[in-house]
């Protein structure tokens, strides 16, 4: 098998799975109890808690955990809007965020904010004077994501956090989810505010994330009840979730140290073999694109024949976001691209972890030239 879906989810890590059993098995108490087993549990989560932070560079008290990345996206910007409502409600984001992010910002114009989508170029690139033009005196958020989970643009966060730093009234909250692990993010430095992040794309299991929250920065819960996860987050924590996904960013960030070259490896002979193939178009960018996604379409053949083909040949990739993938319409990041129609409804996405091989890359290569030439003969 060929797994290359990893920004749709990666296989969790045998060690995470180990860890999740342990912590279900012998760490089954509830945390806010007042025996020594809740106690017990209580210290856990606060052991996880140090360990995520100092991966990560932030305080503890900055961690909040949540059931995943949209959760993380969702209480960011809601949470943003809503407790700050009364100093403005224009909002400022991109055209090409992933749906938990544009989804909310609809929601939140229904509820009487205004949004501005900023526009991309054609390689997906947001500009920093397109920022600069929106802004307004009742601008109160900027949302950006790091790394486009379908193109793998990345987007030039740390000159948006200098910019904005300039109007220290405007919240910065980073869609962090496809750089982790991948593409280095120093919060501090690039004046990040809220950055959210999801367990199962580093090999955690799914269901469980991280919204970071820089201290001193109020937000709106979106669940309300108990006193968890510092008021942010009502409810009973995930904790066999938290302890594995600790365990997980762990081990990503120090595959992350060892293992990035052959994953620049695998990039540059994918982009390499891809371009010599008639009838395939690259529409990830060469430059300020992420080393573990890959964008191309194959104009003529519905994506959908395509991904069953590789399927039956045991290779896996999709189209879009696998929260979008099931849609009909067409790639909603490609047409901001200003692709023509018959590129951005054709798109493929092949997305890698450290796992994968350079010699999965030529296989997958010499199966999709098959896989198409069969296909053109059927079309003919």
């Amino acid at each position: 098998m060929i797994y290359f879906d990893n920004s749709a989810t990666t296989k969790p890590y045998p060690e995470a799975l180990k860890t999740y059993m342990t912590v279900s098995e012998n760490y089954f108490a509830n945390p806010s109890s007042i025996h020594r087993l809740g106690g017990e549990v209580e210290k856990l989560i606060s052991t996880a808690r140090n360990q995520i932070a100092g991966l990560l560079r932030v305080k503890p008290a900055e961690i909040i955990f949540t059931s995943g990345g949209t959760e993380a996206n969702n209480l960011a910007i809601k949470g943003i809007a809503i407790e700050h409502q009364t100093r403005g409600k224009h909002l400022i984001t991109t055209e090409i965020e992933h749906a938990s992010c544009y989804e909310s910002f609809r929601q939140l114009e229904q509820l009487g904010f205004d949004v501005t989508f900023l526009p991309v170029d054609r390689n997906g690139h947001v500009s920093i004077q397109n920022l600069h033009n929106a802004i307004r005196h009742d601008t109160i958020l900027v949302s950006v994501m790091h790394v486009n989970n379908e193109l793998g643009t990345i987007q030039p966060i740390q000159e948006i956090g200098q910019f904005l730093k300039k109007h220290p009234k405007i919240f910065f909250h980073v869609d962090h989810v496809q750089g982790i692990g991948k593409v280095p993010l120093q919060y501090e430095q690039s004046g990040v505010d809220l950055c959210s992040l999801s367990s199962h794309k580093f090999h955690g299991p799914k269901g469980v994330g991280i919204l970071y929250v820089r201290n001193g920065i109020k937000i709106s819960p979106l669940l309300h009840g108990g006193l968890q996860e510092y008021k942010h987050r009502a409810g009973t924590e995930n904790i066999p979730g938290i302890i594995a996904m600790a365990k997980a960013l762990r081990l990503t960030m120090e595959k992350s140290k060892d293992q990035m070259e052959g994953l620049l490896r695998l990039n540059r002979l994918l982009r390499s073999k891809l371009s010599e193939i008639e009838g395939v178009v690259l529409n990830t960018p060469e430059e300020k694109s992420a080393p573990h996604i890959i964008n191309f379409s194959v104009p003529g053949i519905k994506p959908e024949v395509l991904i069953h083909a590789l399927e039956e040949k045991d290779v896996f990739v999709s189209t879009k976001s696998a929260c979008s993938s099931k849609s009909t319409e067409v790639s909603r990041v490609l047409e901001a691209t200003g692709h023509e129609l018959e590129r951005a409804s054709s798109a493929i996405r092949v997305s890698l972890s450290f796992d994968n091989t350079e010699s999965e890359g030529e296989r997958f290569i010499t199966i999709l030239e098959e896989v198409l030439h069969n296909l053109t003969k059927v079309m003919r």
